[in-house]
């Protein structure tokens, strides 16, 4: 698997491993499953899933100023193409057998890539969509076939960006994309011949399994007054600084600090609710995108203000511990995609405030774009407006999350399947919605 780690700060991009772990032991419960990813080090991880235990190695590649180590991505490459353009298929293999990282691959049965999701687009810059798509590339310069997970692919709004995705996409053996709009632009970026092999599935973050904490303490979190419902608010730290340009990178039409005072403000004294602060990015370095120090300014800054009816996950859980204290919520607004993934496959209704086209893309699929508040359209005043509408509706949309979140979830543990089956059939929402009345 290319492009997820059990490493990062971000659980949503842990979600996106965890998640395509399930599915794959779901088809394949004896598979042996591995990370190939950028890292100083190897390293195995010890993953646990139900009662079930088993070791995932991290088998690690280089990005850095030293091309000529032998597990750099610039050196796999070279001596890849190298290989291609010298020896005959039948030689090539033997050759490059000796390469350790290179044997890995080679004798893998399916290379699977999700590009942390989103990375595999030209919107957070050049840098992140080489770093990204490097190793896929590679895959494809060894003849090994290629499969990407469901992910947001695009934009490519650049010239350079297009070739790059050209050249993957139509290499790929079979690519999920998890929005229509991905969809159609990949098929229309590699024409008919290839657009056979590109359909939709599902995030995998839907197949993340919620996990209690082992920290029982968390569970005073969920004390409250009755009638008092509980909205978790997930503060995104990457919008709390302007983007990665500190500079409103996103265009966003309000102050994010302003707003998220102002959001809290709207649910504790208008809508009559208690609030928890989720972080989904954790990290205490000061200036980055951590979303552990985003909520605790806003915590610090509105605690006296409000008392018990404002609270805040502190410490450091795990993205299913994460998911399982979310889905202990009565509602949901969050900045991060999979902290609202989160929640509506728990049947949590759940507003997104978004600040990029994948939040409504996956949103719609499962039937509530009509929840995603785009900040880079609607101003504060939209938004809260929203907010407020689908607070009063939330047992309505509660109900119908929880009778559609079976099918999705059904449908999301075949990818695998269909993928090496060579099947021709595309998850649908209406294939799904009729799987659901079936039930």
């Amino acid at each position: 698997m290319i492009g997820a780690s059990l490493a990062t700060d971000n659980m949503g991009v842990n979600a996106l491993a965890m998640g395509t772990f399930r599915c794959i032991l779901h088809s394949y419960p004896d598979a042996q499953i591995s990370l190939f990813d950028y890292s100083r080090q190897p390293s195995v991880y010890d993953i646990r899933m139900g009662e079930h235990r088993w070791p995932v190695p991290l088998v690690n590649i280089r990005f850095s100023k030293k091309p000529w180590q032998r597990n750099h991505i610039a050196y796999l490459l070279g001596i890849a193409l190298l290989s291609k353009l010298i020896f005959p298929k039948r030689l090539r293999q033997r050759g490059l057998r000796g390469n350790p990282s290179l044997r890995h691959l080679l004798e893998a049965d399916v290379i699977a890539a999700i590009s942390g999701g989103d990375s595999f687009s030209d919107i957070y810059g050049y840098g992140r969509l080489f770093y990204m798509s490097l190793p896929l590339i590679l895959v494809l310069l060894l003849g090994k076939d290629l499969l990407l997970l469901p992910q947001t692919l695009g934009p490519f709004e650049g010239f350079t960006a297009r070739l790059v995705a050209r050249y993957i996409l139509s290499r790929a053996k079979r690519v999920y994309s998890r929005d229509q709009e991905g969809l159609r632009q990949a098929q229309a970026l590699v024409g008919a011949e290839h657009a056979g092999e590109i359909r939709f599935s599902y995030d995998v973050g839907f197949a993340l399994e919620p996990v209690p904490p082992r920290d029982r303490s968390v569970e005073a979190l969920f004390e409250g007054g009755p009638g008092l419902p509980l909205v978790g608010v997930n503060v995104s730290g990457l919008l709390y600084i302007g983007g990665y340009s500190k500079k409103n990178m996103f265009g966003l039409r309000v102050d994010y600090p302003q707003f998220v005072d102002e959001l809290i403000r709207s649910l504790i004294e208008n809508q009559g609710a208690a609030v928890l602060l989720v972080p989904h990015v954790y990290g205490e370095v000061q200036g980055s995108e951590s979303d552990t120090l985003a909520c605790r300014q806003v915590y610090r800054k509105l605690r006296d203000r409000y008392g018990s009816r404002l609270r805040m996950i502190e410490g450091r859980l795990s993205e299913g511990e994460v998911k399982w204290l979310i889905g202990k919520c009565d509602f949901f607004v969050g900045s991060r995609m999979h902290a609202c993934i989160a929640a509506v496959s728990q049947g949590v209704p759940a507003v997104s405030v978004a600040y990029s086209d994948k939040f409504i893309g996956v949103m719609e699929t499962v039937d509530i774009a009509s929840l995603v508040a785009d900040a880079r359209n609607l101003n504060q005043e939209q938004i809260l407006a929203l907010v407020a509408d689908a607070f009063r509706r939330r047992e309505s949309i509660r109900s119908s999350l929880q009778s559609r979140m079976p099918g999705v979830k059904a449908d999301l543990l075949r990818v695998f399947e269909r993928a090496q089956d060579g099947s021709t059939r595309e998850s649908s929402s209406e294939t799904d919605k009729e799987t659901v009345e079936a039930s």
